[in-house]
């Protein structure tokens, strides 16, 4: 059976590339990093180096694919809307007309549960509660267009599910737990506010699980949207102590309030777009509601539409993490 993948030289797609490939499948990948290309061909992936912009090819390499998983997207909390909106957006449109023209049978689409949040504190939040009338970024605002085009699709008659992991992490991870340990290194790390920041992780053969029950889930199935999270909420600085007690490296914190800190972030995104031609500060509002905000989600319905359950827990994760993060940290 033929499937594709999208974003297959990012961190999730490839975890996904290459576990299907120890299923049977003949997977191909698509994505812009040729090195990571060159390590999925390794493993059994037919690369094709594509752009998700690039209409004629995604079209085309979307021909004789069963399913496809749709991974790939822009993913920053800074950049120029015209490239997310191209990348994720017009991306996702050609994935879909690929979709269409070929007959898949199915599209699983990954999606984000940032279009959520919008600087706030919110917990337990369900796919259907009211979204924000503002996005936090432009990374959020063209996933959640991108959305809209695949719901519409649905509507047309494409078998598509979406799904919205949160925060993933494990080895091979270059974006939640490294990013932290980067700032620890340094000696100092802001705490904002009271420090009481209750978080999901997603370890990210989870949320590989979580996709490969999309393939295979009830009609009843098809349409919906499905938070996937560990299940296990966390408070986001005893997970930093907790990584870099395991990593044997000391770092104090440097309190801040939530106010000053998103004055501070304001000022920074103000002066980066007049003077610094559009550069991503060191401190952005997005990063200050991370670091201040409890931000959560139920998985209730994924666990009861696509009988999702995490197999491995934070704690395993974390302890799988660090020992990449030993070997592989530069």
């Amino acid at each position: 059976m033929n499937v594709l993948v999208t974003g297959a030289t990012g961190f999730l797609g490839q975890k996904l590339a290459i576990r299907l490939v120890s299923l049977g499948y003949n997977v191909t990948g698509i994505g812009r990093n040729s090195k990571i290309g060159e390590f999925l061909q390794s493993n059994g992936v037919q690369y094709k180096m594509a752009a998700l912009e690039d209409r004629n090819k995604i079209i085309s390499l979307c021909q004789n694919q069963q399913f496809v998983f749709h991974c790939g997207a822009l993913s920053s909390p800074w950049g120029k809307y015209k490239e997310f909106y191209l990348a994720n957006v017009e991306g996702t449109k050609n994935v879909i007309e690929g979709c269409r023209k070929a007959r898949v049978e199915r599209l699983i689409h990954v999606s984000t549960p940032s279009i959520s949040f919008y600087f706030d504190e919110r917990r337990n939040v369900t796919e259907t509660d009211l979204l924000p009338k503002r996005f936090v970024n432009h990374y959020a605002k063209t996933k959640y267009l991108a959305e809209l085009e695949v719901d519409k699709a649905f509507k047309d008659g494409l078998a598509a599910i979406t799904i919205r992991p949160r925060a993933i992490f494990g080895p091979g991870d270059n974006a939640i737990l490294p990013r932290l340990i980067k700032v620890c290194e340094k000696g100092m790390f802001p705490k904002i506010g009271s420090g009481d920041v209750e978080i999901d992780l997603t370890y990210v053969e989870n949320v590989v699980d979580a996709m490969l029950l999309c393939m295979t889930s009830t009609k009843e199935t098809l349409g919906q949207k499905y938070n996937i999270t560990n299940g296990e909420r966390v408070n986001l600085y005893s997970i930093i102590e907790e990584v870099m007690n395991q990593l044997g490296k000391n770092f104090t914190y440097k309190e801040i309030s939530y106010k000053k800190a998103m004055i501070i972030a304001q000022f920074l995104e103000y002066s980066s777009k007049v003077f610094l031609g559009g550069k991503e500060p060191i401190l952005t509002r997005y990063t200050v509601s991370v670091l201040s905000q409890s931000q959560t989600l139920q998985i209730k319905k994924a666990e009861e539409e696509l009988s999702y359950k995490p197999a491995v827990s934070i704690k395993e994760g974390t302890k799988d993490f660090i020992e990449w993060w030993k070997q592989n940290a530069n």
